[in-house]
C-alpha cells in the first residue's frame, strides 16, 4: 500500500474536548497539506462532506454514506452496533476502526463495583443511611463472599480478560465464552464456544456480559438461559442491553430464578421510568456510564494517533471493525 496524502481530517468532537497540545500532536502526525477541522455540528460537517478523507470522533451516522472521499473513520467508542441501524454505512466504501482496548480498566472496576456492592448489601446500607437508621448485624443474612465463587464471562475481549485477571486474584474461578474458544485469555481457567452456554450457566455464581450487540448476540440471554442459572446467581451486563431479553430478566428477578443483577445497559435507553427494574431491591442500575473515565479522551487519542501514523504511511490499521459482523 502506497503512502496516502490526506485532504481533510475531521475531528468530530466538541471544540473543547482536546487541548491545544493534543491538537498539536495530531498536526505533527498529519501531512502538512492536510486541513484539520474540529466540530460536532451536523450542518458544518455536512458542508465538509466532499473533502473529508479521514474522520475521528462521533461522525453523524446518517452522513457517512454521503461522504464520497471518506476512506477511514476512527470512531471514539468500541461498540459498533449503530451499524445495525445504518445499513448504508455498512455498504459505504470506508474502513471503520474503533477504540477497543481503552475501556478495560474502568469497566472491569465497574463490574466489581456491582458485585461487591451486592455482596456487602451496600444498596440496603445506603438506603438505611438516608433514613439515619442503624441496621443491626443480624439483619444482614444476604451477605456473601466473592472468594470461592465461579464466574462465567460471556465475551472475553480486553474488558473480559482484565476482569478475569482481577477475579482470579480474588480467588474466583473464571470460565469464558467467546466466538473463537481456541483463543486463550489470562485469568480464564477454560474457554468455550457459545454453543456450550446452556451447559455452563448452571455452574456460575456470577454471569458477566461484555459482548457487543450483533445479530448473533441479540437476546442471547432469554428465558431458557435465565431458568438455567442458579437461584443464587447474579447477572451483570456492561456490554449492550439488547443481549438480554429484558422482559424475561424482569420475570427472573421477580420470581426468584436468579438472585440479582447489576445493569449498566438496557434495551431502551434511557431506561423508561415505567420499567419494573427501577423497583427491584436486588438490582443495581447505572446509566450506561461504565466506560466513562477522566482518561477516556487521552486513551482514545492514542489509538487515533497510532492509526493516523499507520494510515499516512500506508500500513495496516489497528482495531478494524468488520462492518458486516458489527465488531
Amino acid at each position: 500500500m502506497e503512502p496516502i496524502t490526506v485532504k481533510t481530517i475531521l475531528i468530530a468532537l466538541e471544540p473543547d474536548t482536546l487541548s491545544s497540545g493534543q491538537l498539536a500532536r495530531i498536526r505533527e502526525v498529519a501531512p502538512d497539506e492536510a486541513s484539520i477541522v474540529m466540530t460536532r455540528d451536523h450542518d458544518e460537517i455536512e458542508q465538509l462532506l466532499d473533502h473529508v478523507e479521514v474522520a475521528a470522533g462521533w461522525f453523524p451516522a446518517d452522513l457517512l454514506p454521503q461522504a464520497p472521499e471518506l476512506r477511514w473513520y476512527q470512531q471514539w467508542s468500541a461498540g459498533a452496533d449503530w451499524l445495525l441501524r445504518h445499513p448504508a454505512a455498512v455498504e459505504a466504501d470506508f474502513v471503520l476502526t474503533n477504540t477497543s482496548g481503552i475501556h478495560a480498566i474502568q469497566i472491569s472496576e465497574h463490574i466489581f463495583a456491582f458485585l461487591l456492592a451486592l455482596a456487602r448489601e451496600l444498596p440496603q446500607a445506603l438506603e438505611a443511611q438516608s433514613r439515619h437508621q442503624w441496621m443491626p448485624s443480624d439483619q444482614h443474612e444476604g451477605l456473601f463472599e466473592l472468594a470461592g465463587k465461579a464466574m462465567l464471562l460471556i465475551g472475553v475481549g480486553a474488558i473480559g480478560e482484565r476482569t478475569a485477571q482481577i477475579a482470579a486474584a480474588m480467588d474466583v474461578n473464571v470460565k469464558g465464552v467467546r466466538r473463537d474458544p481456541a483463543v486463550d485469555a489470562a485469568g480464564v481457567s477454560a474457554m468455550f464456544g457459545p454453543d456450550q452456554l446452556l451447559k455452563l450457566l448452571p455452574q456460575a455464581d456470577f454471569v458477566v456480559m461484555t459482548v457487543p450487540l450483533t445479530e448473533e448476540t441479540r437476546g442471547m440471554i432469554a428465558e431458557r438461559e435465565l431458568r438455567a442459572m442458579k437461584e443464587t446467581a447474579i447477572i451483570v451486563n456492561v456490554g449492550r442491553g439488547g443481549t438480554i431479553d429484558e422482559d424475561a430478566l424482569n420475570q427472573a428477578l421477580q420470581e426468584g430464578w436468579i438472585a440479582g443483577a447489576g445493569l449498566d445497559v438496557f434495551e431502551t435507553e434511557p431506561l423508561p421510568t415505567t420499567s419494573p427494574l427501577w423497583e427491584r431491591d436486588n438490582v443495581i442500575i447505572t446509566s450506561h456510564y461504565a466506560g466513562i473515565t477522566p482518561h477516556y479522551h487521552a486513551r482514545a487519542l492514542e489509538v487515533f494517533l497510532d492509526n493516523l501514523t499507520r494510515y499516512v504511511a500506508g500500513r495496516p490499521l489497528r482495531n478494524v471493525v468488520d462492518k458486516e459482523l458489527g465488531y
